[in-house]
């Protein structure tokens, strides 16, 4: 059963699921920063820079954080994604290793 916030443990994280929230080209890349960025860094969801509504970003990230591609923190007024990559590597070995390598926009 998901957390309070509504993140999965791992026994809940499923390959559909995470493919299916990796399969929109804005989750990917937010996805993919995340990936690409120092161990445990953490960003404001608003700093990706997604070419959408507040509300829509607030979808993405859902999806994202009920697949459990990501965990996120409220701090103070702000909430902050983090990747949840230990858990990502354990449950889908090798899954980051390819996001990695394929950035964004590669053919």
């Amino acid at each position: 059963m998901p957390d309070a916030e509504g993140h999965p443990s791992l026994q809940e994280m499923h390959l559909r699921s995470v493919m299916n929230a990796l399969s929109d080209p804005m989750r990917y890349e937010v996805v993919s920063v995340l990936a690409h960025a120092a161990e445990g860094a953490e960003r404001h969801c608003s700093s990706f820079g997604l070419p959408v509504s507040k509300s829509t970003r607030s979808h993405h990230f859902r999806i994202l954080r009920e697949a459990g591609l990501i965990r996120q923190v409220d701090r103070g007024n702000s909430r902050m994604a983090q990747l949840r990559a230990d858990d990502l590597e354990t449950r889908f070995p090798g899954l980051l290793d390819l996001i990695r390598k394929n950035p964004p926009g590669a053919s």
